[in-house]
């Protein structure tokens, strides 16, 4: 459905962005219960009379942990296509650029909160413009709740359009697009701003007006968006917590079963046999009570025939499904009471290693594409020549590293000229190799 310079499809049907409120609805539903979940919200309806209920927030803490070790150590490189002079010259250029870019946009901090995001809603989203004030690139991360896609037939690989909305009080409505909305009102506290874009135009909405409708000063779609996790066949992605909303569920309840059971088992239960009054029957400390025949009171034992520990292991059966569906063992956490090290804790931690590797197939794609669109609106802005835009995506090791022995196998390959000192350094973090064997020249000069 692309538009033209009207606002019309090319079916001739208007568009407005209006009618994208019915549209994606189910996704725009299944990322609102995502969020509320991953915030705590776990128990369904309202708490009844003096029911307990205690919220353990599992979904949250797995899918902070599974992010940090994704996040652990990226790094972009630009590997040079030949060795001639002018392509190493033009790979350190790009390079440099990149780590300017990423510096300038605090692509760090970005990444690790865009990827909470990514993990929680199911899907995640770069937009990458061009600053004038700063006359660089920006890189942002769009709410994909505001997000609307549509791609080449059936390959979701190709998107063709995306639409992007986003709400904006009417003064920065007028200073950042120029939008002057019709006087103020009980219903006119905000503006709904929606950018459609496709290869050939932009258009700027504010709310059912066209404002701007202008050739696309990029020639490309500034917007990369991926999946979590992709489903097959499909565009938008799935979600980590879906996964672990039973188990919590049910470790939630269980747990606060065990909590009411131990409360009252350090607040007893007077229990009486064939009493039929108890007006004379005085609830105080050091009160004697006068039983009829037959009668007798004794306290109830909740814990008598090892119930409780019939609970903790229930809990214990949640709490290892838990961890199973979500792919994370406890060791991931750091209760590695057995000392495992080597190959016995990569094996203990193969569930959340093969979880890693699927998402980093995803995120390394979305962010050499990021990289590839950045410079190529670089070059467009400035004229400075970066093509072929080849990027590759280092990542940090998962699991602990002898970086002594490291070291001796990097000077082992650059001695026998298996690898570069270049590559070498790059392993070890160094972000401008060239700038570091400078320095070193000039120490032992």
């Amino acid at each position: 459905m692309t538009t033209s310079q009207n606002g019309r499809t090319q079916s001739g049907a208007a568009f407005l962005p209006s009618s994208l409120d019915k549209r994606d609805s189910e996704r725009r539903e299944h990322y609102r219960r995502n969020l509320a979940f991953y915030n705590g919200e776990h128990w369904p309806g309202r708490t009844r009379g003096r029911e307990r209920r205690l919220t353990f927030n599992y979904a949250k803490a797995s899918v902070e942990k599974v992010t940090s070790y994704l996040m652990a150590d990226i790094r972009s490189t630009v590997p040079p296509v030949d060795s001639s002079a002018d392509e190493q010259e033009r790979a350190r250029r790009a390079e440099r650029l990149l780590a300017d870019i990423a510096e300038a946009n605090s692509l760090d901090q970005l990444d690790f909160d865009s990827e909470i995001d990514t993990a929680v809603l199911g899907d995640g989203a770069y937009k990458i413009t061009w600053d004038e004030e700063r006359n660089s690139v920006r890189i942002t991360a769009p709410d994909v709740q505001g997000l609307h896609c549509w791609w080449v037939g059936d390959d979701v690989n190709r998107i063709r359009r995306v639409a992007s909305r986003y709400t904006l009080d009417p003064e920065e409505a007028r200073e950042l697009h120029g939008v002057r909305p019709a006087a103020r009102g009980p219903n006119q506290s905000h503006v709904t701003i929606t950018e459609v874009w496709d290869d050939k135009r932009f258009q700027l909405w504010a709310g059912d007006a066209l404002v701007r409708d202008e050739a696309n000063p990029y020639g490309l779609i500034p917007f990369v968006v991926y999946p979590n996790i992709r489903a097959p066949k499909q565009f938008w992605g799935v979600s980590d917590i879906p996964a672990m909303v039973e188990p919590i569920r049910e470790l939630n309840r269980a747990l606060s079963q065990l909590s009411m059971i131990l409360e009252l088992s350090g607040n007893p239960i007077a229990v009486l046999e064939n009493v039929d009054q108890s007006q004379d029957i005085a609830i105080q400390p050091g009160a004697v009570w006068e039983l009829p025949d037959r009668a007798r009171a004794y306290l109830l034992d909740l814990l008598q025939g090892g119930g409780v520990q019939l609970h903790i292991d229930y809990v214990n059966a949640i709490y290892r499904a838990l961890h199973d569906l979500s792919e994370t063992p406890r060791i991931a956490f750091g209760d590695n009471r057995q000392g495992l090290s080597g190959v016995a804790l990569e094996m203990e931690l193969h569930p959340l290693l093969h979880k890693l590797r699927r998402k980093r197939l995803i995120r390394a794609a979305a962010y050499r594409k990021r990289n590839e669109i950045a410079l190529r609106i670089h070059e467009q802005m400035t004229g400075e020549q970066l093509a072929p835009y080849r990027t590759s995506i280092e990542w940090g090791a998962v699991l602990p590293q002898d970086q002594a022995q490291i070291a001796r196998q990097e000077i082992e390959l650059v001695r026998s000229g298996l690898r570069s000192k270049r590559t070498a350094m790059a392993r070890f973090g160094v972000s401008d190799p060239e700038a570091e064997m400078a320095m070193i020249d000039a120490e032992m000069a």
